[in-house]
């Protein structure tokens, strides 16, 4: 091999390697934005059940067995 076609091949490796380290930020980010919107929604949901009983409406659907059980 020659030394311009290692020159090459240490480039792309470089290359590929930053790549793949931004990419690696950029689903680290996405795992942090959904954890947050996954608290959010959890609230949410707790929020919709507690209002829906202090309504003085039944359990939440969501926690009802369906009606073939």
């Amino acid at each position: 091999m020659s030394d311009v076609e290692m020159i090459a091949l240490q480039e792309k490796v470089a290359h590929l390697t930053r790549v793949v380290e931004d990419l690696s930020d950029v689903v680290a980010g996405h795992a942090k934005t959904l954890d947050i919107a996954e608290r959010r929604i959890e609230a949410l949901m707790r929020r919709a059940a507690e209002s829906e009983l202090d309504a003085g409406g039944t359990v939440p659907l969501a926690d009802q067995r369906p009606p073939h059980w």
